[in-house]
């Protein structure tokens, strides 16, 4: 048998070949066996060494798609880093005025008490902050990405308003002002770990927030410096607040950019609208990367909306079943009993008794409830049913005037019944279309409040 030759190629994370170790098929005289390195004809430039630094291990491979659209905006647009760079200097230089730097009579000790009320009031703007609207800022992460840039900017306009005006209301705009940065804090860090999850591809989450803030660190560094000398030039109060308007304005429109060019896998509000009202009505299936094109950084929580871009009702899901059914009756004050007149409970339950969620439809609202142990599908298949009853109460309204509850009552449970069948044929044939499109079933975003369960006993 002829002595094989043994190759053995190595590849760095991008599929690129670093090396490779070739054993001699035959032994030397000495009996020893050869084995040669060869290294590929083509070696990294200088330039491309140093992009490694910046980049994440295996670019683009390791990353999505928009992962380098979203950098060149948000972090390697010079304009961008330099305008925030240098709108932070001109707002600082408006905070060290306002505070006495340069005044003979200002006391030290009102300069540091200042101080002390921005920080406190930043601090608990933030624990409140985080408390209230902490569940929604993962679903809602390319909002809440531009929201920070927003509060960011604001504060420093608000900072250097601060001199024009007395002591007491000045501490009054300096301590806003801390609290919309403290906002900025609680928006752009939760945001940014959404985005960073969503950018890595292999689990190299660690890293790609390494390199982000080592692209981060230099952009920000040179925008310092070219602040410091645009700073020295702006001295006017007329050349500043020029100059800081049209900074702020380059800042947030490459921060839009930014996120537009975002293509999110999962399914908020807003994506299963567009994705579910085209499959209802064109029979198609969009891709994240054409959600993305369509959908708005700044949408109304719990619209609903068509393919033609109405607004055709409301949904909120995850709510208490008390919620539900006082849709359903008047209630008590002291004893908080119902009095259900058109529906009983039992017969809602048992329209929904194969399903994990509960859902009731009126005057162009939806309400779902969530059973235990509710997923993501079944939460996408109840926003179906809200989407299909919207459309037809639209279309055509159930009378109001009947004054026989039962006949409403037959009316309202039948239409109930009819859409939650028509939602579950949908989903039997289009949910591998979902995933196949890019969708993740998995990670849930429709709820951007803590909701509750519901157990059933009978």
């Amino acid at each position: 048998m002829a002595p094989t030759r043994l190759e053995v190629v190595e590849h760095d994370e991008a599929g690129n070949i670093t090396s490779s170790y070739i054993e001699s098929d035959a032994p030397q005289k000495d009996g020893k066996l050869r084995v040669d390195i060869l290294l590929p004809e083509t070696t990294k430039g200088y330039w491309q060494q140093l992009l490694d630094v910046f980049l994440p291990a295996g670019y683009p491979q390791s990353v999505t798609e928009d992962y380098i659209q979203y950098q060149i905006y948000v972090r390697q647009d010079s304009l961008q880093a330099f305008s925030s760079s240098i709108a932070g200097l001109l707002s600082s230089r408006a905070v060290l005025e306002g505070v006495g730097v340069g005044d003979a009579s200002a006391s030290p000790t009102a300069a540091l008490l200042l101080s002390v009320v921005q920080e406190s009031m930043g601090r608990i703007a933030t624990i409140l902050f985080a408390h209230k609207l902490g569940t929604s800022l993962e679903p809602e992460c390319k909002m809440y990405r531009l929201a920070a840039d927003i509060f960011n900017d604001t504060a420093m306009i608000l900072d250097c308003l601060s001199p024009a005006f007395p002591k007491t209301v000045r501490v009054v705009i300096l301590s806003f002002s801390s609290t919309l940065r403290a906002l900025c804090g609680v928006c752009a860090g939760s945001s940014k770990a959404s985005l960073s999850a969503h950018f890595a591809k292999r689990g190299n989450l660690g890293e790609l927030n390494a390199k982000d803030s080592s692209q981060e660190t230099v952009i920000s560094l040179l925008g310092m410096l070219a602040g410091s000398v645009v700073v020295s030039w702006v001295s006017s109060p007329m050349a500043t607040w020029f100059t800081l308007i049209l900074l702020l304005s380059i800042h947030l429109g490459t921060n839009y950019a930014a996120v537009k060019a975002v293509s999110m896998q999962s399914l908020n509000r807003q994506r299963a609208n567009l994705v579910l009202s085209h499959i209802l009505a064109h029979d198609k299936v969009l891709g994240p990367t054409e959600v993305s094109k369509k959908e708005r950084i700044f949408q109304r929580d719990g619209v609903l909306r068509w393919a033609d871009d109405q607004v055709i009702g409301h949904c909120r899901i995850g709510v208490k079943l008390e919620t539900i059914l006082r849709q359903l009756g008047a209630s008590h004050k002291r004893t908080r009993s119902l009095d259900l007149q058109a529906i009983k409970m039992s017969e809602l339950m048992q329209l929904y008794d194969g399903e994990a969620y509960i859902l009731w439809f009126d005057q162009s609202e939806a309400l779902i409830a969530l059973k235990q142990g509710c997923t993501l599908i079944e939460q996408i298949k109840a926003w179906t049913q809200a989407l299909l009853l919207a459309r037809r109460a639209r279309e055509r309204k159930v009378s109001r005037e009947a004054k026989d509850d039962g006949i409403v009552s037959e009316v309202r449970l039948a239409e109930l019944r009819l859409t939650m069948d028509e939602a579950g044929k949908i989903f039997d044939v289009y949910t591998e279309r979902l995933r196949t499109a890019g969708w993740d079933l998995e990670t849930a975003a429709l709820e951007t409040s803590s909701g509750t369960r519901a157990v059933i006993k009978t």
